[in-house]
C-alpha cells in the first residue's frame, strides 16, 4: 500500500512538472492535442474531430436540393472504385453531371447530410472570400499589400514583408517560414491546429524568401489571409461566408467552422469547415459557372478565371486557392483536403466529383497529387461512359 501511495505521489509530481514545462516552453497547446487527438488513438486530425473543438455555426437559408439526373444511380460503381472505397475508408462519393446528381453513395454510417471535416478544402472558400471582398470594395485588388491590414506584421522585419500582397497569400507565395508538417507535434502546423490564439501564431512568422516569386504550399498563408479579410471587412469570417456564399448557394444544411477558442474567435481558415458532400459541391459549381448562381453574379468571373489557372508556370498544380490537374485532354480544378477530401471539377464536361473519407491511401503528398485522385476521376468517367 505504501509503495502504491509513493508511486502515485511521484506520478503526480512528474505530471505536474511536465505541465509546467509545457507552459514555460510555450508548448502547452500539446495538452489540447493529447486530449482531442492523441489520447483517442489518432496521430493526426480526423474526420469528426470538429466535435472536440469550439465551432461557429454557419446558417443556411432557403435550401435548394440538387435535382437527380434522369440516369440517377442506374450505374453500379466499378470494381476498382469499390476496392479503393474500402481500402481508403470512403464515406461519400458523388458524381454530378449537368448540375444533377448522377450517382451518390455513402459508407461507414455516414449519409448525405452527415458532417465531416473538410480540412484544406476550406482554403478554396477563403480564396473565394478574397474575391468577394475585392468585388465588395473592401480590398482594392490582388496586389494590395498585406501590411495595409496587418501593419504589426511588418514591424521589425525587412522589406520583404512590406512587399507581400493579398494575392501572394491566396496563391501560396508569401515567402514566410511556415513549415507544412502534419504528423510532428512540434511543427507550426500542429501548433496552429491546437493553439487558442491563431493571430499570435501568425504574427510570429518570419520572412525567408521574396514574396510573389514562387509557390510553396503553406497553410499559414490562408490563415493570414483570414486576418486580412476580417480587418478589411470588419466582419467575422464565418459571418462573411454565411452572407456571401452559404446562404446564397442555397445550401441544404447548416455547417460549422472551427475557431481557435471562444475568447479569440478566429476561424481555422486553412481548414476545418464541417459539412457534407453535396453542399461542398456547390462551390465547385459556382466556379464552374464563373460566379453565377440562379442568375445572380455572386463572384466576379475574371477573379475565377485567374484563380483556376497557374500563377507560376513552374508550378502548374496551383492557382489562387485551387488545385489544377490535367489528365489526357481534360483539365480539372479542385478543392483538396487532408486525408482525401475532394471536390473535383471538369467544366467542359460539366462534371463534378466529390469524395470524402478517412484516408487518401499510399503516399503523403502535400504539395503534389496522390494516386487516389486519378483513380476517383478515371472510375467516375468509366461509369459515366456506360450511359453515353
Amino acid at each position: 500500500m505504501k509503495f502504491l501511495k509513493k508511486l502515485l505521489k511521484w506520478v503526480i509530481i512528474v505530471f505536474g512538472l511536465l505541465i509546467i514545462t509545457l507552459y514555460l516552453t510555450d508548448t502547452d497547446y500539446l495538452l489540447k492535442a493529447v486530449r482531442t487527438i492523441y489520447f483517442k488513438g489518432y496521430t493526426t486530425a480526423y474526420l469528426e474531430d470538429y466535435k472536440e473543438f469550439d465551432n461557429a455555426v454557419i446558417e443556411n437559408n432557403m435550401p435548394q436540393p440538387w435535382p437527380n439526373h434522369k440516369d440517377y444511380n442506374t450505374v453500379e460503381a466499378t470494381e476498382t472504385l469499390k476496392k479503393i472505397h474500402k481500402q481508403n475508408g470512403t464515406i461519400a462519393y458523388v458524381i454530378i453531371k449537368n448540375d444533377s446528381i448522377w450517382y451518390e453513395s455513402y459508407y461507414d454510417d455516414f449519409d448525405e447530410n452527415s458532417k465531416s471535416n473538410s480540412f484544406s478544402m476550406a482554403k478554396s472558400y477563403v480564396s473565394a472570400l478574397l474575391g468577394k471582398a475585392i468585388m465588395d470594395g473592401y480590398i482594392k485588388n490582388l496586389d494590395q499589400p498585406v501590411c495595409d491590414f496587418i501593419p504589426e506584421f511588418c514591424e521589425g522585419k525587412d522589406d520583404k514583408a512590406k512587399k507581400m500582397t493579398v494575392g501572394d497569400l491566396s496563391s501560396m507565395a508569401s515567402g514566410t517560414n511556415w513549415d507544412e508538417r502534419y504528423y510532428s507535434p512540434f511543427s507550426i502546423t500542429t501548433r496552429a491546429y491546437f493553439d487558442d490564439d491563431l493571430d499570435k501564431v501568425m504574427l510570429g512568422l518570419d520572412m525567408v524568401r521574396e514574396p510573389g516569386t514562387s509557390y510553396k504550399y503553406a497553410s499559414g498563408d490562408t490563415q493570414m489571409l483570414a486576418m486580412v479579410l476580417e480587418r478589411a471587412t470588419g466582419k467575422k469570417l464565418y459571418d462573411y461566408l454565411t452572407e456571401s456564399f452559404w446562404k446564397p448557394l442555397n445550401s441544404e444544411n447548416t455547417t460549422l467552422w472551427q475557431v481557435d477558442s471562444e475568447d479569440h474567435d478566429m476561424v481555422k481558415a486553412y481548414c476545418c469547415i464541417a459539412s457534407n458532400a453535396k453542399d461542398f459541391a456547390r462551390m465547385g459549381k459556382l466556379y464552374k459557372d464563373y460566379g453565377k448562381w440562379n442568375g445572380q453574379q455572386l463572384l466576379d468571373s475574371s477573379f475565377i478565371a485567374k484563380s483556376i489557372k497557374p500563377r507560376f508556370p513552374e508550378s502548374p498544380e496551383y492557382g489562387y486557392g485551387w488545385w489544377l490537374k490535367k489528365i489526357d485532354d481534360k483539365s480539372f480544378f479542385m478543392m483538396r483536403g487532408h486525408l482525401g477530401q475532394y471536390v473535383i471539377v471538369e467544366p467542359n464536361d460539366n462534371v463534378i466529383i466529390v469524395r470524402l473519407g478517412h484516408s487518401k491511401g499510399p503516399g503523403d503528398a502535400i504539395a503534389s497529387f496522390t494516386p487516389d485522385i486519378t483513380t476517383y476521376i478515371e472510375e467516375a468517367y468509366a461509369m459515366l461512359n456506360k450511359t453515353e
